[in-house]
């Protein structure tokens, strides 16, 4: 089967979410886990994911929303996880210095607190991480936690850094385009450190960018992970499920 491991799905951008998974089985997508990840949109996730047995869940709070958390919202946070077996992960969570510089230290103690949730809920995580390389590194390189950096967009040395501390790497649409530097950090990076996410509605692959995305897109990514590794792509699909179930347990 194939897995999309990160995608937002909602009723705002998909209107016929039936459709939608239905679509997904068709194009044997078997799992989906969707991210809920900010104040406004955790409950719908979390009411997808109980109406679909084939939706996972992964919460937490997204750096962007590091100004509006609060100690309780945390704590509601954490009863929701504890509640729902469907919630597989904590994300997407991190640092992103891409719009906001000026909340650097917030966003730090926004994301400890995060990873302080992973541990206790024994939860692998999902990380976001944009302009902000060497400061997640460091910050997870303290902790004894595994899980996803999503979207990863870095090069080979920033992929080995992560992979050396027992993150995978989510690979997404951006490998589709055209002079993509992933291309090369594919061609040099074992299967065993990749899973596969579409990041919906965004980023969707060639030929459809800069249109809205669907985790049925997810084939078309690992199709080109086939291509780059020259392998064929059932070993990918293989593969990839693989990882995802020892990460995930799903």
């Amino acid at each position: 089967m194939y897995i999309d491991t990160h995608c937002h799905i909602s009723k705002e951008e998909y209107s016929n979410i039936d459709k939608l998974i239905e679509e997904c089985n068709l194009k044997n997508v078997r799992k989906i886990i969707i991210s809920g990840c900010e104040l406004n949109n955790i409950d719908e996730a979390i009411e997808i994911s109980n109406k679909y047995e084939t939706v996972y869940l992964s919460l937490g709070y997204h750096p962007n929303e590091a100004n509006k958390i609060t100690d309780i919202d945390i704590e509601n946070l954490k009863n929701k996880i504890k509640k729902n077996k469907k919630v597989i992960a904590i994300g997407e969570i991190g640092l992103d210095y891409y719009w906001s510089k000026d909340n650097k230290e917030r966003q730090k103690k926004l994301f400890n607190s995060m990873l302080d949730l992973a541990e206790e809920c024994k939860l692998p995580i999902v990380i976001h991480s944009r302009d902000a390389f060497q400061d997640t590194y460091d910050i997870l390189k303290e902790r004894n936690l595994e899980g996803v950096i999503h979207c990863f967009s870095g090069n080979l040395e920033n992929a080995k850094m992560y992979t050396s501390i027992g993150y995978k790497l989510g690979i997404g649409g951006v490998l589709t385009f055209k002079n993509s530097k992933l291309k090369d950090v594919i061609k040099s990076l074992d299967l065993k450190h990749i899973v596969t996410e579409t990041d919906s509605p965004y980023l969707a692959p060639e030929p459809y960018r800069g249109k809205q995305n669907s985790p049925i897109n997810i084939p078309i990514i690992a199709e080109e992970i086939a291509k780059q590794k020259n392998i064929d792509i059932k070993e990918v699909e293989r593969k990839i499920e693989n990882n995802v179930k020892e990460l995930f347990q799903i």
